[in-house]
């Protein structure tokens, strides 16, 4: 059974950093894109979920803009891993951070699709593989 496992989420000022990790089991890292999905609260479990960046296996990256500049996702295959450096954090990146993996073009031969914003929901049932969630809360 795939699991995916986030870590580093914690509390920071605003300006702050934090490096969040994504380590996959029963994959490759390298046959999954592996999406980073911000939601504002589970309190709230019809929030809208927000595609804040992705790799995709071959390495090709993508961010919202709002991080663009600030967040780096890196992969490192040899442990199965995903990282997101988020620097010069701002209250508006608290929420909780979820890793999401879908089978890439080397298994499917296309791209998966990773929307950008949808209801996060809707959003479990589309994607294959999420974590649990790892919360980040930035103060100002």
């Amino acid at each position: 059974e795939v699991r995916l496992v986030e870590s580093g989420g914690g509390s920071v000022q605003a300006g702050g950093s934090l490096r969040l990790s994504c380590v996959a089991s029963e994959v490759v890292i390298g046959d999954v894109d592996i999406a980073w999905y911000r939601q504002a609260s589970r309190q709230a479990p019809e929030n809208e979920c927000e595609l804040v960046s992705s790799i995709r296996g071959d390495g090709r990256v993508d961010y919202t803009d709002s991080v663009k500049g600030r967040f780096t996702i890196s992969q490192d295959k040899d442990r199965d891993a995903v990282y997101l450096q988020m620097t010069r954090l701002q209250p508006e990146a608290t929420g909780v951070y979820d890793c999401a993996a879908e089978p890439n073009i080397e298994v499917t031969g296309v791209d998966p699709e990773l929307p950008s914003r949808k209801r996060c929901s809707t959003l479990r049932s589309q994607l294959d593989q999420w974590g649990q969630g790892t919360q980040v809360t930035v103060s100002s």
